[in-house]
């Protein structure tokens, strides 16, 4: 994936575009943090704890990550306590930063072009598909995200990246964990993964 960005964009700060449509809040989250990234000497150099920071910064505050535990959770979300769940959301937005982080680690050197569909959202619609295609020399991706407006407007809370929807991926695997090991098992197979990653 791909996306020439120019070195005029400057990103918005999230509460200048929390109300605006769909898709403008997306161009401004994603292209966003990518010119950060590229203006950054560190994520530049490829080290991904930088482009993770980065990422937490740049991109979580236009993010729901709690709707994207409770989707991915399914019933079990109804099962856990309130301290399970602040571990779960905590865990799972650690592990998806990661994720996208090593996804843009991918473009940090790159001229990156986005495309996105015209979205067109009813005054009382409440959830919105933004596509985009990524752009650069020689490749091309298409990379989709879900929002839900809510009283702070839009946020982003999925996405789909090689066509699979990371809710959808997800569900069926933590379903296997708290069915197996319960809702405590999945807060420990998160902790465990994410600790491998960053290497503790």
């Amino acid at each position: 994936m791909v996306l020439a960005v120019p070195a005029l964009v400057v990103p918005a700060p999230a509460h200048a575009v929390e109300r605006a449509a769909p898709d403008r809040l997306v161009r401004t989250a994603v292209e966003g943090t990518i010119a950060t990234i590229q203006g950054d000497p560190a994520s530049r150099s490829g080290d991904l704890a930088a482009i993770a920071a980065l990422v937490r910064k740049q991109f979580v505050p236009f993010t729901d990550f709690e709707r994207t535990t409770r989707l991915a959770l399914g019933n079990a979300w109804g099962a856990a306590t309130p301290d399970q769940r602040r571990e779960l959301v905590g865990h799972f937005r650690a592990l998806l930063v990661h994720t996208y982080a090593l996804s843009l680690s991918q473009l940090r050197e790159q001229r990156v072009d986005f495309r996105y569909t015209p979205v067109l959202v009813g005054s009382n619609a409440n959830d919105a598909v933004v596509r985009t295609r990524v752009l650069t020399a020689g490749d091309e991706a298409q990379i989709d995200y879900r929002l839900n407006r809510g009283p702070d407007g839009w946020k982003i809370y999925d996405i789909n990246m090689m066509g699979a929807w990371l809710i959808e991926v997800y569900r069926r695997q933590f379903g296997d964990i708290v069915a197996r090991d319960g809702v405590d098992g999945l807060i420990r197979y998160l902790a465990d993964h994410n600790a491998r990653r960053s290497g503790a």
